[in-house]
């Protein structure tokens, strides 16, 4: 079979032109818009499954690069850390914990079910944890990373089935986590409308300064970048596995505090959330186009039938466990569509449910701060001792 390479300007301009796609069908499809599917989902789900139809004809496999996926993967979180307030996270305390919480539930459930349907089915109990929390709250990442774990235990392909069990993850966490946000808000009456800006007292004009905001924040995100770099590199040689960007997360958060606390400089939030919101953008885009959604056909179906499991269970509980958990309000409507998101995704696929979610609503502040630290630094943690655990009792 051919195979098309794109480097990572032409796979750049390929999810940017599928994220146009999905807004521009958005707004034109009412379906979509009512239970709130991400545009990212809709645009890059079409071009990935029209990539999978061209392998599965036999035509041409076209492979994307992923170059700008990581880049933009590291400034989101980067920019995350900059959001971070220790006073108002010190606020959210109660509820931070339940998250914890219901992270830790998640991860353990999760591999529970695997193993009991898979040794109702016969399916080898190391299998089962590659359809567990390693793929499911773990996604790509945790994949790749415990896959040589588990073939090292005895079972060939471990990575493989890790690996295309935690695609199926990310389309069905893309896919629930909007709708049950959306319907908990509407079942409930939790309706907040999204502040009128044309109503918004007119500021003066400024004077125009060579050093725009946006310019200290790329300048403030690049150095928190490169001095994360390193502090991951140090981290890495402790011998804990954790994500790359954990370390620029870290550095964002003190940057910003410490402006808050000396008042030596100001940190441009707001241009930093824009920035976040384009490298969000760019890291779904592309990570959405280049599924390679032919892996989950591999899967047996015994096995498909346990991830559709998975699924089920998932929702199920965020509809009805973790939103009354977190209190039963707004903010718990839109966590919960976040939960769904990292619970069978990754943290990035939480942050376009959410923001799905409250398109056309108020912002929950809550939700944008708790969620990302959450799934951007406790919840591989969680998750990696949880997978530990079982692996050492089976």
């Amino acid at each position: 079979m051919h195979t098309i390479t794109l480097d990572m300007y032409q796979s750049l301009a390929i999810a940017v032109a599928a994220l146009y796609l999905g807004t521009f069908i958005k707004k034109r499809v009412g379906f979509f818009k009512r239970i709130c599917l991400p545009s990212p989902v809709i645009g890059g789900g079409i071009v990935s499954v029209l990539c999978c139809i061209l392998y599965v004809l036999g035509v041409v496999e076209i492979c994307f690069t992923e170059t700008i996926k990581d880049i933009a993967m590291l400034l989101f979180f980067t920019a995350v850390g900059f959001n971070v307030q220790i006073k108002t996270l010190r606020s959210y305390g109660v509820l931070f914990i339940k998250i914890l919480i219901i992270v830790a539930v998640i991860a353990i459930s999760q591999n529970v079910i695997a193993l009991v349907i898979c040794r109702l089915i016969g399916v080898d109990s190391y299998a089962a944890l590659c359809m567990g929390s390693i793929s499911m709250l773990g996604g790509h990442g945790t994949s790749a990373a415990f896959g040589p774990v588990i073939e090292n235990l005895g079972l060939k392909g471990a990575t493989t089935l890790a690996t295309a069990a935690a695609t199926f993850g990310l389309v069905a966490g893309s896919l629930i986590g909007g709708p049950v946000g959306a319907a908990l808000i509407k079942r409930y009456n939790l309706e907040q409308a999204e502040p009128d800006e044309d109503a918004a007292v007119e500021e003066k004009p400024q004077r125009v300064y060579i050093r725009t905001p946006y310019y200290h924040a790329a300048a403030q995100l690049a150095i928190a970048a490169g001095l994360g770099s390193l502090l991951s590199s140090l981290i890495s040689k402790t011998g804990l596995i954790f994500p790359s960007y954990i370390g620029a997360m870290i550095v964002g958060v003190i940057i910003s505090n410490l402006g808050t606390i000396t008042a030596w400089y100001k940190v441009p939030q707001k241009q930093l959330n824009d920035i976040s919101t384009i490298m969000l953008d760019f890291f779904l885009g592309i990570a959405l186009v280049s599924l390679k959604l032919w892996q989950i056909a591999s899967l047996a179906l015994p096995l498909v039938i346990l991830l559709c499991v998975q699924t089920i269970f998932l929702a199920a509980f965020a509809r009805f466990g973790v939103f009354r958990i977190l209190g039963g309000n707004y903010d718990a409507a839109v966590i919960t569509a976040g939960v769904c998101g990292f619970g069978l995704g990754a943290t990035p696929n939480a942050l376009a449910n959410m923001r799905s979610v409250t398109s056309g609503r108020a912002t929950s502040l809550k939700a944008f701060l708790l969620v990302p630290v959450v799934g951007g630094v406790f919840l591989d943690l969680i998750n990696s001792f949880t997978i530990l655990f079982f692996i050492n009792i089976i």
